[in-house]
């Protein structure tokens, strides 16, 4: 009889039975069910289909494991289906047993293969069937199972029928109904199998039709199938969801999560917005924060998965899967870690964690592939960008080596190997390693370049001709070559910058090479590379940083025409418009311009165009059109605010951050020497006064890029500059200037363009005197008809202080405007057996617009024509359009303090140029007070290499990425001690100051031509030696103490007729030639110079006539107390000095094309006797001099490099 209680208990086991896929005991159940409740025959009708259905797929498994052919069609089973059918019809009470026989019924035509029938009969969802049913919290474990089946078979027989968006849409409209179904922890076997068939079949499908169509990524809902997958596999993972492949039929779960991984990539590359569609709940703010957090997520279930269930490879085996991943990887850490992503975008630990987060994933690649270049080359990148420098260069080092060494392998034997890199991607990485070995290595890292530019060059040009008669992107398939030459067609632009990094790398090299002799030849193969990087041979776009290398090179040389005109034609071309800011930051191609605006400034300065220079400085900046796109809301309102002002109101209002606070040191750099460079035209045009006034902005820029200096210094406390424009103007107008005001006809001001006739001088003070500009006598340049026309302001001075940096700066303001200088070529100077000067032969075409005849000696090559008559023959570069590639470097982020000491030598600079303006304005003072801010800060430098204990800093060594090391820093603070010595006329202060220069760092420029004019001028006799006996300070006697001190007239004249009784000796440099006899008249007929005793005084006194100790000892020195000059070889011997340091200074690449330095030897030779070589480096000084900007050409940046 009918037991309902019984009933009921069977009917729950019936259902655990089925859930549990304990198929066995189904039938007994179902008899039960039968006797105990026979009005549940539709139930039990489905539950033997099912058992029947389920040993059916069984017994075809293994018959296809056994390799026997079966079949899963039976007459049994397909006589089940009319007697389902009926019950299905006759089912009127319980609708889930009716739901479930449907299903049922649908799954024995879908076993089968009768997919349009089974179609047909599937249900849809269970609440589209019964909408009335309100309680879908009740359903039974095998209805949800059931729902589960008949969502996956209806979409499995559309997309069977080639209906991809129908079955996607039947996966869609089931995913909320079910949502909780994959969430339950407690779930049985059966719900687990449909769950997982269910989400890996939708996953795949939308993935297939994301791949075909990218659009379908803009869609809220595009991630919703694998977040869904991401919830099921969080609330069942164990070690039954270990990985590999699920339940039978389904998707392997690692290629789920692969194209999950893939998907959320592609997301993140396109800078497409987030989906929000079925999105988890997050405690992150933003969307990237989201978007980074969920990629970081999935990343780390593949990478897991992926690495444990592969294996290490065999010699001959590839694993293509590891290496897809890893690029994967890197593409999107190349997004992340660029500037289109800020540094809070990123999480916790910002680019740093990211970048370490991506070595590990790389080695970890690294060790379930063999000798894999593409993840070596990846390693090379990603060490770089942590300023690992020495780990990238060997990972790079063992890239090329295996490259090399399997593209050998290739031609001979003929077999491609795919896990092999392309030829296009090596000489991208070899041009990446060259440029990151010039911008961030010394001497060691440039002579390392050049090795890597020659075998370069020799792949280039192995390449043949036919490569560079293809165009950008287009690969034409030629009927004479193989399908496998024409696949390996290296792109246009790739050629392009191959020849880019060869001649950035040949210029390094001739910057810092000591062989004087090659430089010229160098320079010339370097822009010659150049050269042909811009060629239309490559294409129409030219890239910005070719043009920067080949202006640059073209400013060194004195071709100041070809380098304007190159200049300005990169700089007026037109802009693209590519959307590259998700790799570059925003503004990123007006970012990339700052040092060629930079470069276009000092070349019109080099051609006086002093008003254009600065107009070119304001142009760098008015490119962003809004400083306040720039500089953000601080300090940009327009009018002056003290310092608890405006930071009250960032604190009320909060303050927006411009493009300076994500650009990187060197771009910070750039814009603050931008700064300098205004200023210093301003001290030009305007005089140091105002450029004093100035210099504050210079301390109020650089907070604002580096962040807070710890202690302002007040310079000059007691007297108040006068009320001028350069003084109170606000930042943004002193970095912008007003545009209002641009058409004033006054004389107007460099910074701002304000008007200055208004401005009264500087007041008179203790500490104020205003410095007065001499005129110095110019060198007559003599044509063959005898008429003199007037070149540079330039000569041998007759003080101490000659040719120092404010004489410099007059002579540049008085420079002749007029004339050009041409004439032919000769052969250099040849000194003890080499060349000591190397002029410029460009091997283009000259013009002059004014020819004049020079008359240098015939020892000399003073034949190159002026700097503004070269003109080089540009038609070969192709200027079309200029283009800001993306960088070949990645955006390096150094260690905190790599990066405070490197903001700490800039700081150093600013002080120290500070400190120039009020030497130059007379305000000794508060130079000295400059100085020792720098030298505080040069001190706390020393202290941290000092206190470091892991060995890896030094003194003497220049760190990577930076541009002067910590002893170089502390001969710039010595060298700038000594020029404030010499203006205030204490030589003798100056020359130690200028020896302890040369201690830290011996081959400092401004040290060893400011030490060196001290040693002639002690030489000629124009510094005397300081007197031993100190004099006595009577400016406190009275007029009777006065009047009781004897002064014994004989003592005046002591050695007064040492120069009858004592004949002029010959006097030469050691190991040069005597002088010549008419050279030793000449010295006897000197007249009279001024000569300094060290302590601001000056005598007149005859030539060089002082006694001196004979080889016999035939005279004895007089005492010290009773000398009034130095003893000739102690003359000889500081002359010699002189020598010696200049000529190895001119010899190097930081003096080889210094004026100063060649000012000084020409000095050198003339003391000597050695008129022709004095002659003939005047004539290269007025050469190197006529095209000299207002600053040094190496303010520019890190070398050649942008």
């Amino acid at each position: 009889m009918p037991d309902a209680v019984k009933a009921a208990n069977y009917i729950r086991q019936l259902d655990e039975a089925r859930c549990e896929e304990n198929w066995d005991a189904v039938p007994e159940l179902v008899r039960k069910v039968r006797k105990h409740a026979p009005d549940r025959s539709c139930l039990a009708l489905t539950a033997e289909t099912e058992a029947a259905i389920t040993r059916a797929i069984y017994k075809a498994a293994s018959a296809e494991r056994s390799s026997t052919a079966a079949s899963i069609a039976n007459p049994e089973l397909a006589s089940q289906l009319p007697k389902l059918v009926a019950e299905i019809e006759k089912e009127e009470n319980f609708p889930e047993d009716k739901f479930q026989a449907k299903v049922c019924a649908g799954w024995l035509q879908w076993v089968l293969k009768e997919y349009h029938l089974a179609l047909a009969r599937l249900p849809r969802n269970f609440d589209q069937e019964y909408p009335l049913y309100d309680n879908l919290e009740t359903l039974s474990e095998w209805t949800k199972v059931c729902a589960l089946k008949s969502t996956y078979l209806r979409a499995n027989c559309l997309a069977r029928d080639g209906q991809r968006d129908a079955a996607l849409e039947a996966f869609a409209s089931a995913l909320p109904s079910l949502s909780g179904v994959w969430g339950t922890q407690n779930a049985h076997q059966q719900l687990r199998y449909w769950a997982e068939l269910f989400l890996t079949e939708y996953c795949m499908l939308a993935n297939q039709g994301i791949r075909e169509n990218g659009q379908l990524l803009s869609d809220p809902n595009c991630l919703a199938p694998f977040r869904a997958w991401a919830k099921y596999w969080a609330a069942t993972k164990g070690p039954s969801l270990a990985g590999g492949y699920g339940f039978r039929g389904s998707v392997p779960r690692r290629q789920v999560w692969s194209e999950y991984y893939y998907t959320i990539s592609e997301i993140l590359q396109q800078d497409l917005p987030f989906p929000t569609g079925y999105s988890p709940i997050s405690t992150e703010s933003s969307a990237r924060n989201q978007l980074r957090a969920e990629l970081k997520k999935v990343e780390t279930i593949y990478q897991g998965l992926l690495f444990t269930e592969t294996r290490f490879p065999k010699a001959d085996e590839e694993r293509a899967e590891v290496e897809e991943f890893a690029k994967r990887v890197m593409q999107n850490w190349t997004v992340l870690n660029g500037r289109g992503w800020k540094e809070h975008d990123l999480g916790v630990g910002g680019r740093d964690s990211l970048s370490h987060g991506v070595l590990d994933t790389l080695y970890g690649a690294a060790a379930k592939t063999y000798h894999s270049t593409a993840i070596l080359r990846h390693l090379f990148t990603v060490h770089l960008a942590v300023a690992e420098f020495d780990l990238a260069f060997m990972s790079f080092d063992s890239y090329l080596e295996l490259v090399k060494k399997g593209k050998a392998r290739v031609e001979k034997t003929g077999h491609p190997e795919p896990a092999l890199d392309s030829d296009a991607t090596m000489l991208e990485a070899i041009c990446a390693c060259i440029t990151a070995l010039c911008r961030y290595g010394g001497r060691d890292a440039a002579e390392k370049a050049l090795k890597l530019a020659s075998e370069l060059q020799s792949m280039v040009e192995k390449l043949g001709p036919a490569h560079s008669r293809l165009e950008d992107g287009f690969k034409p398939l030629k009927e004479d070559r193989p399908l496998s030459a024409v696949q390996d067609e290296v792109p246009l632009h790739i050629l392009a910058l191959s020849w880019q990094a060869i001649g950035i790398a040949h210029a390094q090299w001739a910057r810092v090479t000591f062989d004087s002799e090659a430089r010229k030849q160098i320079q010339d193969e370097a822009i010659r590379c150049l050269r042909k990087a811009l060629s239309p041979e490559f294409g129409s776009v030219a890239n910005v940083s070719a043009v920067f290398a080949l202006g640059l090179l073209y400013a060194e040389q004195r071709k100041l025409t070809a380098a304007i005109d190159l200049v300005k034609t990169a700089l007026l071309t037109d802009k693209t418009t590519e959307g590259s800011e998700i790799y570059n930051g925003p503004y990123w191609r007006e970012r990339s311009l700052i040092p060629l605006w930079h470069l276009l400034a000092l070349l019109l300065s080099a051609r006086q165009e002093y008003m254009m220079a600065a107009r070119a400085c304001e142009g760098a900046f008015e490119q962003f059109k809004d400083p306040y796109v720039l500089f953000g809301g601080k300090s940009l309102n327009g009018g002056y605010r003290s310092d608890h002002l405006n930071q009250a109101e960032a604190e009320k209002f909060g303050v927006s951050d411009g493009l300076v606070d994500e650009m990187d040191d060197y771009e910070k750099e750039n814009i603050l020497e931008i700064k300098m460079t205004q200023l210093s035209i301003l001290e030009l045009v305007e005089g140091p006064a105002v450029a004093v006034n100035a210099s504050s902005e210079l301390l109020t820029l650089f907070p604002r890029l580096f962040g807070d200096v710890e202690e302002k210094l007040e310079l000059n406390p007691k007297a108040e500059p006068p009320k001028t424009a350069a003084t109170l103007r606000s930042f943004r107008g002193s970095v912008f200037g007003s545009r209002s005001e641009k058409s004033v006809k006054p004389r107007q001001s460099i910074i701002g363009n304000e008007t200055m006739s208004s401005a009264g001088p500087r007041p008179q003070t203790q500490q104020t005197v205003m410095s007065t500009t001499t005129v110095a006598p110019t060198i007559q340049v003599t044509s063959e008809h005898g008429d003199s026309r007037s070149s540079r302001a330039l000569r041998k001075s007759d003080s101490i202080t000659r040719r120092s940096e404010s004489g410099r700066r007059a002579s540049l303001r008085k420079r002749d405007r007029s004339g050009s200088r041409g004439g032919a070529q000769k052969p250099p100077s040849i000194v003890d057996g080499e060349r000591f000067f190397t002029p410029f032969d460009d091997g283009f075409a000259f013009s002059s617009a004014t020819p004049l005849t020079l008359r240098p000696s015939e020892s000399f090559a003073s034949g190159a024509s002026s700097s503004r008559s070269r003109n080089p023959d540009t038609s070969g570069v192709s200027m079309g359009e200029v283009k800001s590639f993306p960088s070949l470097l990645p955006f390096v982020h150094f260690p905190v303090d790599h990066s405070k000491r490197k903001r700490m030598a800039m700081l150093v600079k600013v002080w120290l140029v500070i400190a120039g303006f009020y030497r130059r304005a007379q305000l000794f003072d508060d130079a000295q007070k400059a100085c020792l801010e720098g030298q505080k800060i040069v001190q706390a430098l020393e202290a941290d290499v000092a206190s470091d204990s892991s060995g890896t800093l030094s003194g003497r060594q220049t760190p990577w990425g930076q541009r002067k090391s910590v002893e170089e820093l502390v001969a710039d603070v010595w060298t700038e001690k000594g020029q404030l010595y010499l203006a205030k006329e204490t030589p003798y202060n100056a020359r130690a100051s200028f020896e302890s220069a040369l201690t830290h760092f011996p081959d400092h420029t401004l040290a060893i031509v400011g030490l060196s004019n001290i040693l002639m001028d002690i030489y000629s006799e124009k510094l005397l030696p300081p007197p031993a006996i100190p004099s006595l300070n009577i400016s406190n006697l009275s007029l009777e103490d006065l009047s009781n001190i004897h002064i014994d007239s004989k003592a005046s004249l002591i050695f007064q007729n040492e120069a009858d009784k004592f004949p002029t000796l010959p006097s030469v440099p050691l190991g040069l030639a005597k002088s010549s006899p008419e050279m030793s008249k000449k010295l006897g007929k000197l007249p009279k110079r001024p000569r300094m005793n060290g302590t601001g005084g000056s005598t007149l006194t005859s030539a060089p006539t002082s006694p001196v100790l004979g080889v016999g000892g035939s005279r004895e020195l007089p005492p010290s107390y009773e000398a009034t000059s130095l003893p000739l070889n102690d003359r000889l011997a500081a002359r010699d000095r002189a020598y010696g340091l200049l000529s190895g200074l001119t010899k190097l690449g930081s003096g080889w094309n210094y004026s100063e330095a060649w000012f000084a030897l020409a000095r050198a030779y003339e003391e000597s006797g050695q008129v022709d070589k004095a002659k003939d480096a005047l004539w290269w000084c007025v050469e190197l001099e006529d095209g000299n900007g207002v600053r040094e050409w190496t303010c520019l940046g890190s070398g050649y490099v942008l």
